[in-house]
């Protein structure tokens, strides 16, 4: 027994070495002096000032931020909208095939889903650029949202929502003030995970972007084509804090949502 238990901490530190030991070689080289990643000639900062004085690149991750906060949004108010209706379809062959069309958006290829949406908005005539980029994120967003908050709905006791009826609430007031709070932290993760998934994606991104409009993601994988730059290792190494600072703010919303109503009551 003691040995399984060994053997399942060695795996898992393998793991996470295997999977974090790229990101802190990275982060380590991008305050080196010497301009490269071969050998570490000292401290510096100036990758990162070279970062933080680029206006086109500032520019660049505003556009990111707007385009993975509004997606995210949007993604959001229309996800939970998709899984109330699958939740309450009575047809379970209507059911089940929203639920595999939802399924098959997100295990499907990115490189398949840019392809797609750039075949579309160039047969209908978007052109390319905030809009498509926008349009892109919002779609893939949706089903996140959706897995995120079926499994709350499917938690929520149905009693609930007939003694409310029963009480002679309507049922908008049923879906405001009983099921809209029931599965709050199921609607901050789903936010929270269309957010990453906008602020990480390449693949459609790289399909739908046009001339004059970024993002972080094409961007850098633009500056890595040139050549290795420290640059690009404190851009990467901003974003990877920004995305654990997300992390973190998640967490915490979570465990606030998740405490008992009564532990902040002083006695």
């Amino acid at each position: 027994m003691k040995n399984n238990k060994l053997l399942s901490k060695v795996y898992l530190a393998l793991v996470f070495v295997i999977l974090y030991a790229p990101i802190f070689y990275l982060i380590f080289y991008s305050f080196n002096s010497g301009g490269t990643m071969i050998g570490f000639d000292g401290f510096t900062l100036e990758h990162y000032g070279l970062v933080l004085q680029d206006t086109r690149l500032l520019i660049i991750v505003l556009n990111t931020v707007v385009i993975a906060l509004l997606s995210a949004g949007i993604a959001t108010i229309i996800g939970v909208m998709g899984a109330l209706s699958i939740m309450y379809i009575k047809n379970m062959r209507a059911k089940n095939t929203m639920l595999s069309l939802n399924n098959v958006l997100i295990v499907s290829p990115d490189v398949i889903i840019g392809a797609s949406f750039l075949i579309l908005f160039t047969m209908i005539g978007i052109k390319l650029g905030f809009t498509s980029v926008l349009l892109s994120h919002i779609a893939f967003g949706i089903p996140i949202v959706v897995i995120m908050v079926l499994p709350k709905l499917q938690e929520m006791s149905p009693t609930l929502v007939d003694a409310a009826l029963d009480l002679g609430a309507s049922k908008f007031d049923v879906l405001r003030k009983v099921i809209i709070p029931y599965i709050t932290p199921g609607i901050f993760a789903g936010f929270f995970m269309a957010l990453t998934y906008s602020l990480d994606d390449f693949a459609v991104t790289f399909f739908v972007t046009g001339n004059g409009f970024s993002t972080l993601s094409v961007e850098i994988y633009s500056l890595a084509r040139r050549g290795v730059s420290l640059q690009i290792n404190a851009l990467s190494t901003l974003i990877f804090l920004f995305t654990i600072l997300l992390v973190i703010g998640y967490y915490f919303i979570n465990q606030r949502n998740n405490r008992p109503k009564g532990a902040s009551v002083r006695k």
